[in-house]
């Protein structure tokens, strides 16, 4: 129960931090008192427009607000999908990128700049969720060809394929055309510095969506941990299962792709976390790695701003600093398999 209570005091303060970081800083004590103006301001006003507010509101509103509700929204779908995936693959390593999400949600907004069909950040949400979407379709239709139907090791084998093949497309695009090259830097880096609140809002049904059918695969997990004869002996429909596991995790790896590109890490280590505190029952991990993924995401966000002589992009600092504290969790034993 402590770490129930720890982890979201520790969420609500790292919500309350990242109003106040930034390059340009605001006391808490001017925050607290705009917070309740800035929503309003926020959801109800033109974007970016400053007339009839102060400046400190409009920061909040128009830049804070938004980055702060996208990586709360990009960790904890990240997080959750992590635990999804290396569930059903019974792969430790796995992670949502394991079923060519990222790489389906890179080459559809590269593709959208190289052919025309978007050029904003902002624009690109929907080809990422739609690329996402489509690349886990047709990993999860390959995996399930033949005598293994979508077995954890054709899983693999079907997404490490797909992303490869994504992947060379994506750089077959780049190489032509500097526009695209651009958009795929400034994508890769996993950021969510400059998105609008109307990204939020494309993202959030995809992961309200995910994020409920995700919560009711605990005990179906549970069963698949055994192996998939002992599930299918127990009564679980294994491919039943895996159908609503895999078109949640490709909601919530569709979301957080659009909302911040594609970030590393966190759906590989919010799981293993949540193993280490709370224990192997996928009822329970569930839940805690969206919590645990929305802390390393809003963290990370935080520590980016501040980082010196200039901003650093979530996915950087989570590859910088997240990867070797889980390099060396494995080197001590301290992780656990699922």
């Amino acid at each position: 129960m402590r770490w129930w209570l720890f982890g979201f005091l520790s969420v609500i303060g790292l919500l309350i931090l990242g109003l106040c970081v930034g390059s340009r800083e605001i006391p808490l004590s001017e925050v607290f008192p705009r917070i309740i103006p800035a929503l309003f301001y926020a959801f109800g006003r033109e974007p970016n427009s400053l007339e009839g507010v102060d400046e400190f509101t409009a920061i909040i509103a128009n830049l804070r607000i938004p980055r702060t509700l996208l990586a709360l929204l990009a960790g904890a779908a990240l997080g959750t999908a992590g635990a999804l995936i290396q569930g059903h693959t019974r792969n430790a390593l796995a992670d949502p990128g394991l079923l060519g999400i990222n790489a389906g949600a890179t080459l559809a907004v590269v593709s959208g700049v190289y052919f025309g069909f978007s050029g904003a950040r902002d624009a690109a949400v929907l080809p990422a969720l739609l690329g996402a979407g489509a690349a886990t379709l047709v990993v999860f239709a390959l995996s399930s060809s033949g005598a293994t139907a979508a077995s954890p090791l054709t899983l693999v084998l079907a997404g490490t394929a797909v992303t490869a093949l994504l992947m060379a497309f994506v750089n077959a695009l780049v190489i032509t055309d500097s526009a695209a090259l651009d958009t795929l830097r400034t994508w890769a880096t996993g950021s969510v510095s400059g998105r609008s609140l109307a990204v939020a809002a494309a993202v959030t049904p995809s992961f309200i969506l995910g994020t409920a059918l995700a919560l009711t695969q605990g005990q179906a997990l549970n069963l698949l941990s055994m192996g998939e004869s002992s599930a299918r002996a127990l009564g679980l429909n294994v491919v039943l299962r895996r159908v609503f596991g895999f078109a949640a995790i490709a909601l919530l790896g569709g979301a957080a792709v659009s909302a911040a590109g594609p970030v590393a890490f966190i759906g590989l280590a919010a799981p293993h976390a949540a193993r280490a505190l709370w224990g192997p029952d996928y009822r329970v991990i569930l839940p805690a790695s969206l919590l645990i993924g929305a802390l390393l995401a809003l963290g990370a966000d935080i520590f980016g701003r501040v980082a010196a002589p200039g901003e650093l992009p979530m996915g950087i600092v989570l590859g910088l600093v997240g990867a070797p504290v889980f390099i060396f969790l494995v080197k001590r034993g301290k992780v656990l398999t699922p």
